[in-house]
């Protein structure tokens, strides 16, 4: 199977791009420099990147039935005003941790947001994931170290998620209507003495899980049971998360970091940071409106 065409989508050089959510009524990527405190935007068909400056470190967008715009941020999921980007907390999450910050997160159909924490250094497991749904915030996991890889099934019925350093997805069974677990996770995949990390993931129509793959230049497609179906390289280093995009999402999106890289392995990666277009004929989904 030949690979697809990859296009540089925007050559703004992110030191840690994460979360990009497309939204289909503006044709719109938005994503997060984490590191750097930005929201960046830019429509698919064409024009400058747009780079919004946050008072807070965000890692993750959403968008209500309105159109309103909600952010993960490392006080909890913020309603952001597009007009003049004022933030408003609605519902606390480890606000008061100091030590810690969102991560990964999505929605799924019920308009639940999954939420993940992680300890700013990433270096140990304070980090948890969370249900936030009509006001309510519910702890669902925790003891993880570096939370990624949250999606879920075409049915609604299937939650995953990864913890990078621990080098594991899981997959556990969900509500449909509510979004919350109804049975304990299980191992997916076990990627133990591989190189690189599990990172972000979006889950297709056919139920497939689409990996960005950290330190390994890579996208790497999963099977739900588990079989890695293939894998498409990229033309930056650590790779770190995708998002379906265009009217038919169709194709796919994915960021990518220089978060901890030494001068010389800049030097060695130039498109590292950037965010990349992935002209692959796949069968996405666009992401559910989130229910505050």
């Amino acid at each position: 199977m030949a690979d697809p065409r990859i296009d540089i989508f925007s050559d703004i050089k992110c030191e840690l791009g994460e979360g990009p959510t497309y939204e289909p009524a503006t044709d719109m990527l938005w994503w997060f420099d984490i590191a750097s405190r930005k929201l960046l935007a830019r429509r698919l068909g064409g024009g400058s990147t747009a780079v919004h400056d946050l008072p807070v470190i965000a890692s993750a967008v959403a968008f209500d039935d309105s159109g309103r715009q909600y952010l993960a941020t490392e006080r909890g999921i913020e309603r952001r005003d597009r007009a003049t980007g004022k933030l408003t907390l609605l519902a606390a999450i480890e606000a008061e941790d100091e030590r810690t910050r969102s991560n990964d997160a999505r929605v799924h159909a019920s308009g639940a947001f999954w939420v993940g924490t992680m300890g700013k250094k990433g270096t140990d497991a304070t980090g948890a994931i969370y249900h936030v749904r009509g006001g309510q915030v519910t702890k669902l996991y925790s003891d993880i170290a570096v939370p990624n890889s949250i999606c879920f099934s075409p049915a609604g019925d299937i939650a995953y998620f990864a913890d990078s350093r621990a080098k594991k997805l899981w997959r556990a069974p969900v509500d449909p209507a509510s979004g919350k677990p109804r049975g304990e996770p299980s191992v997916l995949v076990d990627d133990a003495g591989n190189e690189g990390s599990i990172d972000g993931s979006v889950c297709d129509a056919d139920g497939v899980i689409w990996n960005a793959r950290w330190g390994s230049s890579r996208l790497d497609a999963y099977a739900p049971d588990g079989r890695r179906l293939r894998s498409i390289p990229l033309p930056a280093r650590q790779t770190s998360c995708p998002a379906f995009v265009g009217s038919k999402a169709d194709r796919i999106a994915v960021t990518s970091a220089q978060e901890h890289m030494t001068p010389e392995q800049r030097a060695a990666d130039p498109n590292g940071g950037m965010t990349f277009l992935v002209d692959l004929p796949v069968r996405g989904r666009h992401e559910p409106a989130f229910r505050p």
